[in-house]
């Protein structure tokens, strides 16, 4: 599957799973879920990273559940030497991450690396088909390994990875309300002593169930920003293969043990932070400003009846004609961030406007959901404006409405 076809049904299945069971104020989520998917494509795109499946974003049900990359095409690396452990694979809980990890010097992980410790903290069995990425690859922005592991039991693929996000954009580690909308059999959350959350679920490959492999995960978001995640299948591959084994081999006290080891805090240590520091881009717009801007350019009879931010996304509930919609507006300001400013691959067949702008709408010829409709406006001035609209029933807004919203240059930074 290409990387464009890839982002599509990535977000295809985040829009998806938002769209089941919608409620009133999810459509920053849509919004949320559509950058995370194309800031992941983005950045594979111009690393050139191999394997690894995109983290997807599944956004459903109120809660926003964060997947971590598997292990697709995976190849075989020589493993280095391994760095001492401290869990094993007998299922005993590791100990917990520090609060902090500070380095007076960058520290270079190899891949290698990456998958020899990852392999020293598994149970005994054969490891076959290993691959990693460490921090001297994409930027060093994560760390991945990647391996089919078989305790005699069963081939089972294993993917783990590492990332380093700042503290304040780590997205919260919550079970989703509807376990079985979810596709989930068990899911929770537990704060560990020093602060980390470790989320541990119980899944499927497929949320509607056409095979039955199963995908159980580990997840925990640290104080210092460090997100490490672990998924494991009872098969010897993510997708299309038959199952293997009846469930994945590790216990989830045996991958709370691999994600929570504190041989992991040198990789944590020695990644960049992932992502864009919000502050950066900030355009310096208030809720205020950004109500002021958007009634002017909503058609006459469609109001704004409540509003709520958070970061750089503002939320509005609009009503009109007997139809009710979330529109979510994020503007950001890439002239100040420009090494982090999506490149031509994040809009591949956009539309140029005259001024240089380019412009991506998705709505009812594309493969979204009805109801769901996402116009992302990219200036030559470096000024992103995504708009989202999530309606109950009948569009609210047609899509000519909501590429004039996504275009007004009345979005004028103030910072």
């Amino acid at each position: 599957m290409s990387e464009p076809d890839k982002f599509e049904d990535d977000l295809l299945y985040a829009l998806t799973r938002t769209g089941e069971g919608f409620r009133p104020g999810q459509a920053d989520l849509v919004a949320g879920g559509y950058r995370r998917g194309r800031g992941r494509w983005r950045r594979r795109s111009t690393a050139a990273v191999v394997g690894g499946a995109a983290a997807l974003a599944l956004v459903g049900t109120g809660a926003v559940y964060l997947g971590f990359p598997g292990a697709r095409d995976a190849g075989t690396v020589r493993a280095a030497s391994a760095p001492a452990a401290t869990a094993g694979g007998d299922g005993a809980t590791a100990s917990a991450t520090p609060t902090s990890v500070k380095s007076s010097a960058p520290v270079v992980i190899t891949g290698d690396e990456v998958v020899a410790t990852f392999q020293a903290l598994l149970p005994k069995g054969q490891v076959s088909d290993a691959k990693g990425h460490g921090t001297d690859e994409n930027k060093g922005m994560y760390a991945d390994a990647n391996l089919v592991f078989d305790d005699g039991q069963g081939r089972s693929l294993m993917g783990l990875s590492i990332q380093k996000h700042r503290p304040k954009d780590v997205q919260p580690q919550t079970c989703p309300t509807d376990l079985k909308l979810a596709s989930l059999d068990s899911c929770a959350v537990t704060v560990l002593p020093d602060g980390s959350k470790l989320m541990l679920t119980q899944g499927y490959e497929y949320p509607d169930h056409r095979a039955t492999t199963k995908e159980w995960r580990a997840s925990v978001a640290r104080p210092d920003g460090g997100l490490i995640g672990l998924s494991e299948w009872n098969s010897p591959q993510e997708k299309d293969a038959p199952d293997s084994r009846p469930n994945p081999p590790l216990t989830p006290d045996q991958l709370k043990a691999v994600v929570t080891d504190p041989s992991w805090n040198r990789v944590v240590a020695a990644l960049r932070f992932d992502g864009v520091d919000t502050e950066a881009i900030d355009p310096g717009l208030s809720l205020q400003d950004r109500e002021s801007v958007l009634t002017g350019l909503l058609p006459a009879g469609v109001t704004v009846t409540d509003r709520r931010s958070r970061d750089l996304r503002a939320d509005f509930e609009l009503a009109g004609g007997g139809r009710t919609g979330t529109l979510t507006l994020t503007v950001e300001n890439w002239a100040k961030a420009p090494d982090d400013r999506p490149g031509p691959e994040a809009y591949q067949g956009a539309e140029t406007l005259p001024d240089g702008t380019r412009l991506l709408a998705r709505g009812a010829a594309a493969k979204v959901p009805k109801g769901v409709q996402v116009v992302d406006a990219m200036r030559p001035d470096g000024v992103e404006v995504l708009v989202t609209l999530v309606s109950k029933g009948d569009p609210l807004l047609t899509e000519a409405q909501l590429r004039a919203v996504a275009t007004s240059p009345q979005w004028t930074p103030k910072k």
